[in-house]
């Protein structure tokens, strides 16, 4: 059984807003995974800032699924900005004809971006292989229903902001129905072993907030606080549980979701 991940965190970006405190989800990330799933340094491919441009995360996705075959584990963590753009032709976007999208490095609003069509293209993977993939970003959410406009980001402090990049104005003007968009970045039916961790519903926005003393993502810090406190012993349906009670506690608006079927629910993060 092979253990491969990805690891993406975004603090500084060329040209667009930054955040502060997505390289640390991703070092944190990475020691849980170390520490509580068996995952072999070698095997935590861990990229941030300049380094995590369109094609470097290109590349290391392609990296993460080559070769893949039944028994392995994949893992897929971004914590950076998240945003939406005009769909990309695939005609998937009915209702408000924009593509959920990942903010890389270089990010710009003529296509240098990572959209959910891409992703779900890319991470395609063998009967038997278990993907996990968390997203600490805004408009990630998987939720089936159908929003209506989604919650104004609110504005940024000195202790929080929202990880979420606003789309230019030429770009939301061309959405089909204004203020309703539909922010799922893997919609329909999910593929049987995925484990899909959105940091927020799909009408609000993930924080990048100051957690003793240090910036986080919220949801990527109660995560990776809740595994160290159980040593890796708790099944996604607890972690999910614990994330929530703790970044509600916290006075954290977003509610985190997690799609995955029935025996992933109940096995422990980062296992078959």
């Amino acid at each position: 059984m092979r253990r491969r991940a990805v690891v993406v965190g975004l603090n500084e970006y060329a040209t667009q807003p930054g955040l502060r405190g997505c390289v640390n989800d991703g070092t944190n990330l990475g020691l849980v995974m170390e520490q509580f799933a068996g995952f072999a340094s070698a095997e935590v491919r861990v990229i941030s800032d300049e380094a995590a441009a369109k094609r470097d995360i290109e590349e290391h996705l392609e990296w993460l699924v080559t070769g893949a075959k039944a028994g392995d584990l994949l893992v897929l963590h971004f914590s950076g900005h998240g945003s939406q753009a005009p769909d990309s032709g695939a005609a998937d976007e009915p209702v408000d004809h924009l593509d959920e999208i990942l903010c890389p490095y270089d990010m710009d609003w003529d296509g240098t971006f990572i959209t959910d069509d891409y992703l779900r293209e890319r991470l395609v993977v063998p009967a038997g292989v278990v993907l996990e993939v968390i997203l600490d970003a805004c408009h990630t959410g998987d939720s089936n229903v159908e929003f209506g406009a989604a919650t104004p980001a609110p504005a940024a402090s000195s202790e929080r902001r929202p990880r979420f990049l606003p789309p230019p104005a030429d770009i939301v003007s061309r959405s089909a129905v204004a203020g309703n968009p539909t922010a799922r970045l893997f919609r329909g039916a999910m593929t049987p072993r995925v484990a899909l961790w959105s940091a927020c519903g799909a009408a609000q926005t993930a924080d990048d907030a100051r957690i003793d003393g240090l910036f986080n993502g919220a949801f990527s810090f109660y995560f990776c606080k809740h595994l160290r406190e159980a040593q890796g012993n708790l099944s996604r349906r607890e972690l999910l549980t614990r994330v929530r009670q703790s970044l509600a506690q916290a006075g954290h608006s977003q509610i985190p979701e997690l799609t995955a079927p029935t025996e992933l629910m109940l096995a422990k993060p980062f296992h078959l």
